[in-house]
C-alpha cells in the first residue's frame, strides 16, 4: 500500500490493517491501551459470551460491561450473567433496561413481539444501548464471522455511527472458542445443552437442528437475522425502520 493510500484511511482503517490477523488478546489490549475509560464491551451473556469476557477479565476487570436486559430474556440467562461475572471478577457490569414510557407507549402488553419484531428489539436493545453507549468513543462486540450472513465480511476494526467497534473475535470459529473454553474451563451457557447455540430472549429464539447454522433459531422462519444494534442508523432512525446481536 502506498504512502497516499495509507493516508486516506481513517482511525478504524488504519487499525484493521494492524490488527487484522493479531490474537484476541492483543486486539482488546490495543483498544484499551488506546481509548481507555473511553471504550465498553457489550455482551449478551450468551452461548457465546464467556471466552470474550474471560480475555477482558485478565486484562482489565473493571472495563464496563454493557448488558442488555430486554425484560424478555431467558431466567437461565440471568442467573448466567450474575454467575459468570462473579466467577470471572468482573467488576463493572452495568444493565441496560428499556425505558418504562417506550414500554407503556409502544409495548404495553409485552406482546410486540408476535406483530413486529424490528420495533420490539428496538425498544427493548436498540434504544437503551443507543442512549449508554453515547458517552464512549469506541466499544468491543463479540461477533465473528462464521456465524454468516453479513458478518461474513466482518471486519476486526470498524467505524460506524462514529464510533470505532472492535471484534476481537473474527477471525475465530467454533473451534478456536470451544478450544479457550475447555483450556480454561468456562462454564457454558445453561441452555447450550438443551440445543440452543446462540440465545437470545425467549420468544423469539428456539433450538437449532444438528448440521444448522448457529443462529438457526434466532427469529426462525423469517427474514430477521439481526436485532439492529449492528445496523447503520439511517438518518438518525429505528434500526427497524432500515430493515433490522451481540
Amino acid at each position: 500500500m502506498s504512502l497516499d493510500s495509507i493516508q486516506d484511511l481513517g482511525p478504524a482503517q488504519l487499525l484493521d490493517r494492524d490488527l487484522r490477523a493479531a490474537r484476541p488478546q492483543t486486539i482488546l489490549a490495543r483498544a484499551i491501551d488506546r481509548y481507555g475509560d473511553s471504550l465498553a464491551l457489550v455482551s449478551s451473556f450468551g452461548a457465546e459470551s464467556a471466552v470474550l469476557l474471560h480475555m477482558v477479565a485478565q486484562i482489565k476487570p473493571d472495563l464496563p460491561v454493557l448488558f442488555l436486559d430486554t425484560g424478555m430474556l431467558f431466567g437461565q440467562t440471568l442467573d448466567y450473567r450474575q454467575q459468570l461475572a462473579a466467577r470471572l471478577g468482573l467488576t463493572n457490569v452495568r444493565d441496560l433496561r428499556p425505558q418504562f414510557q417506550d414500554l407503556a407507549t409502544t409495548d404495553p402488553k409485552a406482546d410486540l413481539w408476535k406483530t413486529n419484531t424490528d420495533a420490539c428489539c428496538h425498544i427493548r436493545k436498540v434504544l437503551p444501548l443507543d442512549r449508554a453507549i453515547g458517552g464512549y468513543e469506541a466499544w468491543i462486540t463479540g461477533r465473528k464471522r462464521f456465524h454468516g450472513g453479513d458478518r461474513l465480511r466482518l471486519a476486526v476494526v470498524e467505524e460506524t455511527d462514529g464510533k470505532i467497534k472492535f471484534n476481537p473475535l473474527a477471525n475465530w470459529g467454533k473451534e478456536e472458542l470451544d478450544a479457550y473454553a475447555l483450556a480454561h474451563d468456562l462454564p457454558p451457557h445453561p441452555l447450550v445443552e438443551f440445543g440452543y447455540p446462540s440465545v437470545g430472549c425467549w420468544p423469539c429464539t428456539q433450538p437449532a437442528d444438528e448440521g444448522e447454522d448457529v443462529r438457526a433459531g434466532r427469529w426462525a422462519g423469517s427474514d430477521k437475522t439481526e436485532c439492529g444494534i449492528h445496523l447503520t442508523r439511517a438518518d438518525g432512525g429505528a434500526a427497524g425502520d432500515v430493515g433490522a446481536d451481540i
